[in-house]
């Protein structure tokens, strides 16, 4: 069940942190303006709230393991918004982070 919780508070932040920065993006290199600008600042806010919920409290940890998501996630979140289309070498980097995420977070540890 932690594992689970876990999880879903990394897909929780990766909606805040990539949409956030979207967001941003679109305020400023598409020219939407500061409302878009002063949303993106706030969903990043409430990313960093949500990192804090995870059960583990190493914040490298967590931070390092985020790194996964982030990168799979705005992947996910390009092709849906932005009409990307990732090659197979963005798809095996992105399984690569993901695993990278699954070790660093859920490994046996022996303490």
């Amino acid at each position: 069940m932690l594992i689970l919780r876990s999880a879903a508070l990394f897909v929780v932040a990766a909606l805040f942190e990539i949409g956030g920065a979207w967001l941003v993006w679109q305020g400023v290199r598409e020219h939407r303006g500061w409302v878009w600008i002063g949303a993106g600042v706030m969903a990043l806010g409430v990313y960093g709230f949500v990192a804090t919920l995870q059960p583990d409290a190493h914040f490298g940890r967590i931070l390092a393991a985020y790194g996964g998501v982030f990168v799979a996630g705005s992947l996910a979140w390009g092709v849906v918004a932005d009409g990307y289309r990732p090659d197979r070498w963005d798809l095996t980097g992105a399984l690569i982070c993901l695993a990278g995420m699954a070790v660093i977070m859920w490994a046996p540890r022996g303490h």
